[in-house]
Order: structure tokens, then C-alpha cells, then sequence
């Protein structure tokens, strides 16, 4: 089980927060390994026609789920992606994840069993999980999310912990993107202009130092869900629209 609190700041607060939390804090060895400290995610969320998942966020359902393939930076075939499924029961958070070439996960959805290609796959079972929900749910691909984020983790390192703090800026989706265009960024559109999002994740306790700082900062804890944000800033729940368009995103047009 795992802990996320996120809050949504003015743009404007960027420089300055990041100066504050920088002394508790080292580099995420990934990130560090790039140009300017930050690498950029791509996950393509799935939902059913009715957008379940989306409205058990918004109706503040205390156990929801959100199943998402998710890949970094630029890719191709040779890319690692994941199969994500991530779980809310009340405030902790569960995540069941198996990660493959993009090319081997295409494979998947085009109908190759995870059995011949088991030893292309990590934890196999979490990837019959992930298609057990696309398929027993009729889940389509509703929406690319796309972000650069810049983590950092604790300065004092407690792995049992695993304290980790994250900007994540310039939050973008594409609307009903296909399995094959993860790494694709074409008409953009944002949400949450001028804003970006902080979230904090740890196991087992937040460190003392992040209350008082928070206060300075005048930042409370809010829903600030990503896929929310993408959902409406695409003005995707709209009666008469949903429907014709999620028709569009089958999948399954890469099994012809």
C-alpha cells in the first residue's frame, strides 16, 4: 500500500517551492540522467463507453481503479512500457504493473497470447490482470496524458519508506489516441492552465519538515486528478458526444 497526496499550484510558486524542498531532498537517479532533470511520461487511460472510471472519481467513490499503459520520452518498438492498474481503497494506493517492449505489448492487443511471449514479460500475471480488465470490461483507450515531471526523493534514504516528491508541469492529453500512438503528441490540448501539480507518495510517513512548508506555501491537499483534468479539459462528457467517439478508439482495429 502506498500513500499519494497531490496539490495543485499557481505556476508562478514554481521557483520558489522548488528552492524550499531541495535542501530534504536528492535527484531521482533516472531523472538526473537527463538533459534538464526531467523526463516526460505518456500514459493512455482506459474507461468504458459510460466513463466509469472517470465518474468514480468525480462522485468521490472511496475503492476505484484506473487501468493505463504507460511509457517515457521519446519511444519506439524497443521501448519499455507498463501495463498499469492502480487501485484507491479509501487512501492508501495499490499498483499492479508488468512491463514489456511497446512492440510485445502491441503484440498483445493484436490477440498473441501472454503465454508465447511470457519471457518477454515482467510479471505476467499482472499482465493477465491488465487484460483481463480491458477485455472483460470492453475498455477503450479514452485518452493520452502527457506531462513532464521532475522528481526527487528523500534526502535521508529509507527504502521501507520510499518518500518521493514530484513537479509534474504542463499537463497535456490527446483525446482517443490508439494502443500504437503512446509516443504520439499531436493536437495537444492542456489542462490546467497555469497551474502544475505537486504530489507527495510514501509507504509508511510523511517527514515532518512537509506540513510546515506546505503552511508557507498557503498548498492544501486537494483531488487534483490528471485524468480528471484531461476528461474535462476535452469536454469529453457531454450528452450525445461520448459515444461516436469512443466508437473510434476500438483497439481492436489493430487486430485486422
Amino acid at each position: 500500500m502506498r500513500y499519494e497526496f497531490k496539490y495543485l499550484v499557481p505556476i508562478e510558486q514554481y521557483s520558489a517551492l522548488r528552492s524550499a524542498v531541495l535542501p530534504f531532498l536528492r535527484a531521482d537517479p533516472f531523472a538526473a540522467r537527463q538533459p534538464d532533470g526531467k523526463y516526460t511520461v505518456r500514459s493512455i487511460y482506459f474507461d468504458t463507453a459510460g466513463f466509469d472510471m472517470y465518474h468514480t472519481k468525480v462522485d468521490g467513490i472511496a475503492h476505484r481503479m484506473k487501468v493505463r499503459l504507460r511509457g517515457y520520452n521519446r519511444g519506439g518498438p524497443d521501448s519499455l512500457v507498463f501495463m498499469e492498474i492502480k487501485r484507491k481503497y479509501e487512501s492508501p494506493i495499490q499498483k499492479s504493473r508488468s512491463s514489456a517492449s511497446y512492440g510485445v505489448v502491441l503484440d498483445l492487443f493484436k490477440g498473441k497470447a501472454i503465454d508465447q511471449l511470457e519471457g518477454a514479460i515482467t510479471e505476467p500475471d499482472n499482465a493477465r490482470r491488465f487484460f483481463y480488465q480491458v477485455l472483460s470490461r470492453n475498455l477503450r483507450p479514452v485518452v493520452n496524458i502527457i506531462y513532464e515531471r521532475e522528481p526527487f526523493m528523500g534526502a535521508n534514504l529509507n527504502p521501507e519508506n520510499d518518500f518521493r516528491l514530484t513537479f509534474d508541469l504542463h499537463l497535456r492529453s490527446v483525446a482517443y489516441p490508439g494502443v500504437d500512438e503512446l509516443f504520439e503528441d499531436k493536437d495537444v490540448r492542456f489542462a490546467f492552465p497555469g497551474y502544475f501539480i505537486l504530489e507527495i507518495k510514501f509507504n509508511q510517513y510523511c517527514p515532518a519538515w512537509i506540513k510546515p512548508l506546505l503552511e508557507d506555501f498557503q498548498l492544501r491537499k486537494e483531488p487534483a486528478s490528471k485524468y480528471v483534468g484531461a476528461i474535462d479539459s476535452n469536454a469529453f462528457i457531454r450528452p450525445g458526444r461520448h459515444n461516436d467517439a469512443f466508437a473510434k478508439s476500438a483497439y481492436l482495429d489493430l487486430r485486422d
